[in-house]
Order: C-alpha cells, then structure tokens, then sequence
C-alpha cells in the first residue's frame, strides 16, 4: 500500500471515530451507546439492552451505561426512540405517564 493511501486511511479513521466520542467525566473520552431503534418495547420495568449497552427509561428522558449499575449518562435526543410501548400492558417505573408516547 503506497503512503498516500495508509494517510487517507489514517485520516478517514480519525473522523469516524471523533463522531463516535463525547467527554466523560474529567474530560475523559466516552464511547457513545448506539442509538435505539424506531419503536422500543419495555417490559415490566424500564431497561432496555442492546449491542452491550443499558438503556433506562424514566421521566420520558433515556439514560444509558455499560452495566445496569451505571454510572448513567443522558442518552442524547437524536438516539431516542420514535415510540416506547409497554408489553401487557404495564407501566413501567415512570406510573404509565406515557404509554405509547410518540417520539418525532
């Protein structure tokens, strides 16, 4: 491979991977969880996982963490849901505010 092609390479990963990153705590670098997808269904409670990251779902806001014990960080909007629906109809920890509700 010629130099020309490894710095383009180089320099394609290094884009990529700064839209992957947001700062931690002390200005760490934290890998971003994975967006969800369009229509979430929870179950008795309000945790959802996918791809080795814990999302909960609590006052109509996402939070997520690589282990179920956290810490949690604000998952960002543009990650969210379109719709979260709850099986058999339970409520989940939030008292059933929003059932169904609509994310757009």
């Amino acid at each position: 491979m010629n130099s020309k092609k490894i710095a383009f390479a180089g320099l394609i990963s290094m884009v990529a991977l700064t839209g992957c990153l947001v700062p931690g705590r002390h200005g760490e670098p934290v890998l971003l969880a994975p967006p969800l997808p369009s229509i979430v269904v929870l179950g008795p409670e309000p945790y959802y996982v996918q791809e080795g990251y814990h999302y909960h779902y609590r006052d109509d806001g996402w939070y997520y963490a690589r282990t179920r014990n956290g810490p949690w960080s604000n998952l960002p909007r543009d990650h969210y849901p379109r719709e979260v629906r709850f099986k058999d109809g339970g409520r989940g920890r939030d008292g059933g505010r929003n059932p169904g509700h609509n994310r757009r």
